[in-house]
């Protein structure tokens, strides 16, 4: 319906004017009084919560200040009997002041996200080396046995016997630790990598608490870091659409102390000591070959 009268114009422009002031108010104050706060954290990754913060301020202080700007405008320019509008094509000064300021904002939410990012990708000389294994739809792991360092793997060796594709002519390989389709227990304290390895699609690693994530593509091996801080259950979720049972690809990693960690560990099975593969010679002997 088209509005003719000068008044009912201006007062369409006074409502409008007035909530895009409610909407900033009320967007500031769920910020302020919302309950919904950043999940507990359980590694050492502090520095991302405070990339994160830094970011929503900064694009929340955008929002403010455009929403804002923008009832000005509307207030400001509102029909009056007698004005005219005024056209200007072009500003070559609001042009300059828009671009650095949009540079500057740019330039602080990247830099934070480079210092923690260089730290992120940076492993300490003493983290613990593990491997998680992806596949429609479960998770798997591997620890390094009793010599420290885990064996090689590879898809030419995955099949119904070796599920995560251990390389079975490696000897450093024997003695791994395989969890397959259970849950991952960690010991508190202790910096671990975390090696991601696919074996189908796309999949995505991802603890909330732990701060850390990273895409698992097939052919390639990505990896985080990070160091427990404190005990406790914490869900595995996959952050990449990986088919239809995306959503049910769950488990968990479980934080314990030193103690109940070492008596988890001793009940595992071995590779060498797979039910399944009693039959494979995993370099038992002194012909077993370096990766």
């Amino acid at each position: 319906m088209r509005v003719s009268s000068p008044v009912a114009r201006a007062g369409i422009a006074m409502i409008v004017a007035a909530s895009l002031v409610l909407i900033v108010l009320f967007s500031v104050g769920f910020h302020l009084l919302s309950p919904w706060w950043w999940t507990p954290i359980a590694s050492n990754w502090g520095y991302i919560d405070t990339t994160l913060v830094v970011t929503f301020w900064i694009t929340g202080a955008v929002f403010v200040a455009v929403v804002l700007f923008m009832a000005w405008c509307v207030f400001r320019y509102r029909h009056k009997p007698g004005r005219v509008a005024h056209y200007e094509p072009e500003s070559r000064r609001l042009e300059i002041w828009l671009t650095g300021l949009t540079a500057l904002g740019v330039a602080a939410m990247l830099a934070p996200g480079l210092v923690v990012w260089k730290q992120f990708i940076t492993v300490p000389d003493e983290a613990t080396e593990i491997e998680v294994v992806a596949q429609q739809w479960f998770w798997s792991y591997r620890l390094p046995g009793v010599d420290g360092r885990l064996g090689s793997s590879g898809v030419e060796w995955i099949d119904f016997e070796n599920p995560l594709g251990i390389n079975p002519h490696d000897r450093f390989g024997a003695d791994d630790v395989v969890i397959d389709a259970g849950d991952l227990h960690l010991p508190l304290g202790q910096p671990v990598k975390v090696n991601l390895r696919s074996i189908d699609v796309l999949h995505d690693f991802y603890v909330p608490e732990f701060r850390a994530k990273m895409d698992m593509v097939p052919g390639m091996v990505t990896y985080f870091w990070f160091t427990p801080t404190r005990t406790g259950e914490f869900e595995v979720l996959c952050a990449e659409l990986c088919g239809t049972g995306h959503g049910i690809m769950r488990g968990y990693v479980l934080i314990d102390e030193e103690a109940e960690y070492e008596a988890w560990l001793g009940e595992q099975f071995t590779f060498a000591g797979l039910p399944a593969s009693q039959g494979i010679q995993v370099a038992k002997t002194a012909g077993g070959s370096d990766p």
